[in-house]
């Protein structure tokens, strides 16, 4: 691994979001601005380079919480902030399932409904017939959830999450993810593997290739986690650019395994501005 090398100038970017552009609490309540985010953003904006954030948090539909981001001053605009809710919407309707079990917050069920998706919630009369399952980010979950869940899984239905990795980056330091830990609970019950929407999936890759109008190749994928980034971006064959800002260490991303090693480290992203990168 270089810590300065890319194999080509990137002509588009995707950002995670917590430990890369912000941090939040455990809570998802607040929001702080991680030092170069603002002015990365506004250069992107002024030399008309493609980029957009992508976060595996699934608590809120993009449009509510991208004005939450402006109000703390990283300047997003709400079609440039996705959630795997958009990949995951994108993926269920083409399938056709005629009826997907949600377990997440409300936000969650709400963004899947918008775009067209039916839902239904755990102990609903119309669970019975869910074709799929989907988890989410859900502090709430009861063990009556689960249960629901494995009953449909067990009986065929599809098993999908929005993300599958264990923590993410806050303010006071890595916070486990419920959709993970909830997932190991199905999983272990009905020996089914979920199927993520988020990073790192193959869809997830493409989804962003195809909202910035780019090759995968071209896209630089930049991020704090070594599975959710930089092994989507290995695998799928984009520039990882990995921050040491998040969840991640320097020492930690020189360890990485090649499918996980990233192209370039950099402390935060305000380095692509200072250092050149952006071309």
């Amino acid at each position: 691994m270089s810590d300065t090398a890319l194999p080509r100038q990137p002509k588009g970017f995707m950002f995670d979001l917590d430990g890369t552009l912000i941090l939040s609490n455990r809570k998802l309540g607040s929001y702080q601005v991680i030092p170069g985010a603002v002015d990365l953003l506004q250069a992107l904006e002024e030399r008309g380079i493609p980029y957009l954030a992508m976060t595996n948090g699934s608590a809120y539909p993009a449009r509510k919480q991208a004005p939450r981001l402006r109000e703390v001053g990283l300047p997003i605009r709400d079609e440039r902030l996705f959630t795997p809710n958009s990949v995951a919407a994108g993926v269920m309707l083409e399938r056709a399932y005629s009826r997907v079990m949600v377990l997440g917050t409300d936000g969650v069920a709400e963004a899947l409904t918008e775009q067209g998706v039916h839902c239904c919630l755990p102990g609903d009369e119309a669970a019975a017939d869910a074709d799929a399952v989907y988890v989410a980010w859900h502090p709430d979950c009861t063990m009556d959830h689960i249960h629901a869940a494995c009953g449909r899984i067990l009986d065929g239905a599809h098993f999908l999450t929005a993300s599958d990795v264990p923590f993410f980056a806050t303010k006071e330091g890595r916070s486990f993810g419920y959709s993970c830990a909830i997932n190991g609970a199905i999983a272990r019950v009905t020996g089914t593997e979920p199927e993520p929407t988020g990073k790192p999936s193959t869809d997830a890759m493409r989804f962003v290739a195809k909202q910035l109008g780019l090759d995968v190749a071209d896209v630089a994928v930049v991020g704090d986690d070594a599975v959710a980034e930089m092994q989507m971006a290995r695998a799928e064959g984009a520039m990882g650019i990995a921050v040491t800002s998040g969840s991640t260490s320097r020492e930690d991303w020189a360890a990485q395994p090649p499918e996980r090693s990233p192209h370039l480290v950099i402390e935060h992203v305000g380095e692509l501005l200072s250092e050149g990168y952006l071309g």
